[in-house]
């Protein structure tokens, strides 16, 4: 989804700073799905307030730059709209950490097992955010978001504990660094 789509999704929620927005995706609701840096969400605020999108009022903060808080405006609220009715795109998603299981057999078995318990870590981590209540935004369907990855990500925890030997043994048993794929060695 583009980010201007995404800016409008966040102030559909209530009015935000370009820092508030930020923060949905690193941590709120929408961190479960969606990415923006502020090298994006900016320039995209700019461009919705000069499109009449978005209104933006300056609050002044002590000792700091003004906070510039952006709101929809009719025409933004019925620009939304109109983007929940275009053809939803099919996810794609993208993981490191499936890459390199890609490479597995060129990858000693111990190197397997570090990615396996860090991405399990990681995972275990991630699932204790989410029952903690991380992100539920006043979205109405915040809850159904936030189970549903709770469930994709308890999904995860189950298929690589179930799998990890399958996964270990794609490994060869050399330890080595070099530039050959393990296979070719020896």
């Amino acid at each position: 989804m583009h980010v201007r789509t995404l800016c409008l999704g966040a102030l559909a929620l209530g009015d935000a700073s370009g820092y508030e927005i930020k923060k949905l995706f690193e941590e709120g609701v929408f961190s479960h799905f969606s990415e923006a840096s502020f090298g994006s969400i900016y320039p995209a605020l700019t461009k919705l307030t000069d499109d009449g999108l978005l209104t933006c009022q300056a609050h002044s903060q002590e000792g700091r730059p003004d906070k510039k808080v952006y709101s929809l405006t009719e025409l933004g609220r019925k620009t939304f709209q109109e983007a929940l009715f275009q053809p939803i795109q099919p996810d794609k998603y993208r993981s490191d950490f499936l890459f390199s299981l890609v490479f597995a057999n060129q990858m000693p078995a111990a190197r397997i097992s570090e990615i396996l318990n860090n991405k399990l870590e990681e995972l275990k981590e991630e699932l204790k955010r989410i029952e903690a209540g991380g992100g539920v935004s006043k979205a109405p369907s915040g809850d159904l978001v936030k189970e549903f990855g709770a469930h994709v990500t308890v999904s995860m925890i189950e298929f690589l504990e179930k799998n990890r030997s399958r996964i270990e043994a794609l490994g060869c048993e050399t330890e080595t660094r070099s530039r050959t794929p393990c296979e070719a060695i020896g």
